[in-house]
């Protein structure tokens, strides 16, 4: 980012002194082919002395304009590498509730299987009465952390997708900060104002 500002604030003085260049170049064509010696030479010292006032002030513009533009736009990095890492903490959460939930069905698994083990050595009656709440606890088991995991996957969808929305509306807004102009507000500000006189 640093890179690209200090290339343009360079582009900026070369562009100006091309200009510069021109109308000095402008200026010489012009007294040389104007055929009044004494004036064209008091116009050309005038002409230079503007083109002189004109690099001066445009230099100390984008001088003083450098620091604050490579300022703001650091500023601006900054603030979207921050919500970049919220976002990834954020997801970097749900995935570990996710592994957790994962294991834990993992668990009930095997849960499951120990109570299917001690069913079998049950005697039939006990072992039909068994294994018939053996599924139901396995069932019910299975359907809660499927369930807790389902909630937890959606919460952190949610989260990712409220947090991808609020990026998306602040880069929205410093782009349209960026790019609105002054004509754009004062014509806001009169539209508002219209609209106003209109109601009362």
């Amino acid at each position: 980012m640093k890179v690209r500002l200090k290339g343009t604030v360079g582009g900026m003085v070369a562009t100006a002194a091309t200009i510069g260049l021109m109308l000095v170049l402008a200026g010489a064509a012009f007294a040389a082919g104007d055929g009044h010696g004494a004036d064209s030479g008091v116009l050309l010292k005038d002409f230079l002395y503007r083109c002189l006032n004109f690099a001066i002030l445009f230099g100390a513009l984008g001088y003083l304009l450098a620091k604050p533009l490579r300022k703001g736009l650091g500023e601006r990095r900054a603030k979207l590498i921050e919500t970049l890492e919220k976002a990834n903490r954020a997801r970097q959460s749900a995935e570990a509730k996710v592994a957790e939930y994962e294991r834990k069905l993992g668990d009930s698994d095997r849960e499951i299987a120990e109570l299917l083990a001690h069913a079998k050595e049950a005697n039939s009656r006990e072992r039909v009465s068994a294994l018939a709440e053996a599924q139901a606890v396995a069932d019910t088991v299975r359907k809660e952390a499927r369930q807790c995991a389902d909630r937890e996957i959606e919460r952190a969808r949610r989260e990712l997708r409220a947090e991808a929305a609020r990026m998306a509306i602040s880069m929205a807004e410093e782009r349209l900060r960026q790019e609105i102009t002054n004509e754009d507000r004062a014509r806001l500000v009169t539209e508002n104002l219209q609209q106003m006189e209109s109601q009362s």
